[in-house]
């Protein structure tokens, strides 16, 4: 009697799914250099330092690639991933959690930037937020003859009266600030790197306020350095004198280690603090805001209890509201 013999080959794992499981790896090593480059503010040149902005963003893909980790069985790819997702979840989402601001005391100071897209952005929107916001304090940059005169004949010099302004004919160069209360220009702070970045100081009740209107140039490939040193020679925090306020583009987010190096120095960033830091100020055109990059921080002795981001016809830029109250 012949018996049939089954000889059992050994079972192989499939090409196709060791080559995923490969890929997995190494997609999720690249998340890994990513973020190491992140953590250590190792931005550099013309290609990292606009990639770094959208770190936000990258944590949501890290995200969906730890899914696909996970999806393939890859536990190589899957650790890295975790991995990395905590490090983009400790780096990113503290800037949607409110920091208790509703106990913050002090003079109120109601404060709004507006980048004008080279005289573009729409003076009576500029006008009308100044009224509905009641505003003190009015920054302004990428400021013309032509938009200033604009802005004056919507009303804005009946609100705010007083003015210290450096338009220019055209383009990116100008600045203005304009408030409630006198205004007396400071020069020597230090040595603006980029546009016109006007220093003042606002009379308020209480006691004077130091406001720089905020401008550095932006870090397109020909100017990085430029943006670079125009974000780094800004004046640092005080701890004595009268308090400091920035307000403007500074073309930097709180991804940038430059940018990071300047709140070191003490300084708290207002959205950043009442949990609207991840609402995107720029670009307004074709396609919706991506980045945040108008800002306005304060020093230790100020603190915002409300952010808002505004829609500024005409601009590429959402104008910033920040509502602070300011201790002596």
């Amino acid at each position: 009697m012949l018996t049939d013999e089954v000889v059992k080959e050994p079972v192989r794992t499939r090409p196709r799914r060791v080559w995923r499981r490969r890929l997995a790896t190494a997609v999720a090593v690249l998340f890994a250099a990513g973020t190491a480059v992140r953590l250590g503010g190792l931005e550099s040149g013309v290609l990292l330092v606009p990639l770094v902005s959208f770190t936000p963003y990258f944590g949501v893909a890290a995200l969906l690639m730890l899914g696909a980790a996970a999806l393939v069985r890859s536990r190589a790819a899957v650790a890295v991933m975790l991995a990395v997702c905590v490090c983009l979840a400790w780096l990113v989402l503290p800037r949607a959690l409110p920091g208790g601001t509703d106990a913050a005391t002090g003079r109120p100071l109601r404060v709004l930037t507006a980048n004008l897209n080279g005289g573009r952005g729409d003076a009576r929107t500029i006008v009308d937020l100044v009224r509905t916001l009641n505003v003190d304090v009015l920054s302004l940059q990428e400021l013309t003859w032509a938009e200033r005169d604009r802005l004056a004949a919507a009303g804005l010099e009946t609100l705010l009266p007083y003015q210290v302004t450096k338009p220019e004919t055209w383009g990116p160069v100008g600045s203005g600030v304009y408030a409630r209360h006198p205004l007396r220009e400071r020069t020597g702070l230090f040595q603006p790197v980029g546009h016109h970045m006007p220093v003042v100081e606002a009379a308020l009740p209480g006691g004077a306020v130091e406001v720089v209107v905020v401008h550095p140039v932006a870090p397109v490939p020909s100017t990085v350095p430029e943006w670079e040193a125009g974000v780094g020679t800004l004046p640092p925090a005080p701890s004595t004198g009268a308090p400091r306020i920035l307000a403007g583009d500074f073309n930097a987010t709180l991804d940038h280690a430059v940018f990071r190096r300047l709140l070191g120095t003490g300084y708290t960033d207002a959205a950043a603090a009442t949990g609207k830091g991840l609402v995107p100020t720029w670009p307004m055109r074709r396609i919706p805001p991506l980045v945040a990059i108008d800002h306005v921080v304060t020093d230790g002795r100020a603190r915002a209890v409300d952010v808002r981001v505004l829609d500024l016809p005409g601009s590429d830029h959402r104008a910033l509201f920040a509502d602070l109250r300011v201790r002596s």
